[in-house]
């Protein structure tokens, strides 16, 4: 066993800082009593900052597959013509569950690696219709990829403006720029065990008007999911059914946190953590999976050369301390991918860069040790602005 705490560098969940961790460890409290009505109410109107919204934000208690079927149930009736765009995994699964449940779901599928193209949504929207929603994903985890959410949503409104926007924002909210309201997004949907820095459990779901007027006609069956019974027990200060106590505690010190770096900080630093994961990878001699212009600071994913074992080379870095994801769907075995979200800094980097450095040298492969660190580094001083 690894005495030493590992550089947990996958997608999700996300390592935590040590305030979170504690905070979890509080005693609980009557989440029907006043304390927790504070706690709540507080949270959810620091979430809106961070949302960059004035809509409604509700808090589900589950994982962030739960927000999304949350989004699907609430806001759609059997039979609605759904478009769902597509670039991965979690893309599939998103129209997955609106075709479960019922949905006329369309698939405007790109491929993996590459960004949704906004001209080939408008040629679907214009081709068929009326739509009643289109499904986004901001970050897609699986190929590393973050659509031009902006681009698209004004696609929607231009061809489509009675659909709703509902995107999945799990992977990317509050590490990448994103606008809620500017953008004219309906219905967002987050996770807490990304970027906000906290454990599994609590997903949150802005909610615009025009999409509460969706769910008041809305017909698909919901208990759990149902967003508008959220609506009415948060105006209460509580929630519908038993909320994940802890991780509400980790939450309010987890934004704590976030606002004491300040968003447009926050952003940053995930811009340079992420570029020098990517020149650290190519300098090592990995392909990159993500179209360049289009790869996300959350998440890289690289090429598995043919001639290097994924077995014998994840167990060498995981017994070094790297603890790295494996490819999903379609690139299981094909490709790995190092998170870079959340609780991550460019020294964290570095640390996963040189035990790559490590590794690749024990299984024999050319590498001059200090350079992937090297490149790592100048890349990310590049993206700061402190270095030219």
């Amino acid at each position: 066993m690894n005495r030493f705490e590992p550089n947990l560098r996958i997608p999700g969940p996300t390592s935590l800082p040590d305030a979170v961790r504690e905070a979890g460890a509080r005693q609980m409290v009557n989440h029907r009593g006043p304390e927790f009505a504070t706690l709540q109410n507080g949270i959810i109107e620091r979430l809106k900052a961070f949302y960059k919204t004035q809509n409604d934000v509700l808090i589900v208690t589950a994982a962030g597959t739960g927000g999304l079927e949350s989004a699907i149930v609430s806001f759609l009736s059997p039979g609605d013509k759904v478009l769902a765009v597509t670039i991965g995994a979690f893309g599939d699964r998103f129209a997955k569950i609106a075709t479960v449940y019922g949905a006329n779901v369309t698939k405007l599928s790109f491929e993996w690696g590459k960004a949704a193209d906004p001209a080939k949504v408008r040629e679907a929207l214009t081709a068929d219709g009326p739509w009643k929603a289109v499904l986004l994903t901001q970050n897609e985890t699986s190929t590393a990829v973050t659509n031009p959410i902006k681009e698209l949503a004004e696609v929607v409104t231009d061809a489509a403006p009675d659909a709703l926007v509902i995107v999945d924002a799990i992977s990317g909210l509050g590490a990448v720029p994103f606008e809620t309201d500017e953008w004219k997004l309906d219905v967002v949907v987050s996770g807490s065990q990304k970027a906000w820095m906290v454990a599994p459990g609590l997903s949150f779901v802005s909610v615009s008007p025009r999409a509460w007027d969706a769910a008041a006609a809305a017909k698909m069956p919901k208990f759990y999911f149902d967003l508008a019974a959220h609506r009415t027990s948060a105006e209460a200060g509580q929630t519908p059914w038993t909320p994940a106590v802890a991780v509400m505690f980790q939450l309010d010190v987890a934004l704590n946190m976030m606002e004491q770096e300040g968003l447009d900080d926050i952003w940053k630093r995930h811009a340079a953590v992420g570029a020098a994961v990517r020149a650290g990878l190519t300098t090592l001699g990995f392909k990159l999976l993500a179209d360049p212009a289009y790869a996300s600071n959350t998440v890289t994913g690289a090429w598995i050369p043919e001639d290097l074992e994924w077995k014998a080379f994840n167990g060498k870095l995981r017994k070094l301390g790297l603890i790295v994801a494996g490819g999903q769907g379609a690139l299981k075995g094909k490709i790995f991918r190092i998170g870079h979200l959340g609780h991550v800094t460019v020294p964290s980097i570095l640390n996963a860069m040189a035990v790559l450095e490590q590794t690749l040298i024990e299984l024999g492969r050319p590498v001059v040790p200090g350079t992937a660190v090297q490149a790592a580094q100048v890349a990310a001083l590049k993206s700061l602005g402190l270095a030219k």
